[in-house]
């Protein structure tokens, strides 16, 4: 019995060095992967927005089949139907390659659309003629990080984990409460410390248009 818990806990000190190892050689390369909190937020906010999209038709359609054509079909308003979480929820998580990785934050807003400043300021300095080099053709700079396209992958495994739980909260529950109350904080995040991404919220930053000049001011160098 001694032998075997013995066994036992030293295959899990392997495993747990194993995954230390892993996270490090992550971290040496400055690769910090999308965490559950942080892929299930972003599935929420696309799959929601993606449903605003389709939930503005007030087209009826008719679902049901029947051989003889001899019973009615079934009308259903489309907003309401099958048919309309279906077509949200395809290629939803094709969705997540639209976010860039902004590196200069640390929680879970490194993750959000539009340029990173650190990337605006490198297409500055090459827009005036500063050679940069990053390691990377300059064709590849705009391309999804390997963070995104890996968060890409958990959105997909989430669909496939939790497609019982989106469906009863899109025919039942959608009224009472958000997408990513339903889905993150009482399915995927169990524990209270995991939940913590889901308060932060990205304050836009606002970017200052550049001040017309007049004939009196002078170029500044």
């Amino acid at each position: 019995m001694l032998r075997h818990l013995f066994i036992f806990l030293l295959l899990a000190f392997v495993q747990l060095g194993e995954l230390k190892g892993e996270q490090t050689a992550e971290e040496e390369q400055g690769v910090r992967y999308a965490n559950r909190c942080e892929a299930c937020k972003i599935l929420a906010a696309e799959l929601e927005a993606r449903l605003g999209e389709t939930g503005k038709s007030h087209d009826v359609i008719e679902i049901g089949y029947s051989v003889d054509d001899v019973r009615p079909k079934k009308r259903t308003e489309y907003r309401r139907s099958e048919l309309r979480l279906l077509e949200s929820l395809e290629n939803v998580c094709e969705r997540v390659l639209e976010y860039n990785l902004h590196k200069e934050r640390t929680d879970s807003t490194r993750f959000a659309k539009g340029m990173s400043q650190t990337f605006q300021t490198l297409h500055g300095l090459v827009d005036k003629g500063v050679k940069v080099d990053l390691g990377i053709p300059y064709e590849l700079w705009d391309k999804p990080p390997v963070e995104v396209t890996q968060m890409k992958n958990q959105c997909e495994n989430m669909l496939e984990e939790y497609e019982d739980a989106i469906s009863d909260w899109y025919f039942k529950l959608q009224q009472e409460k958000s997408l990513q109350q339903h889905l993150c904080e009482e399915h995927v995040l169990k524990l209270q410390q995991e939940r913590e991404c889901l308060k932060e919220q990205l304050i836009q930053e606002t970017t200052k248009k550049p001040k017309k000049k007049t004939k009196g001011d002078k170029e500044e160098l």
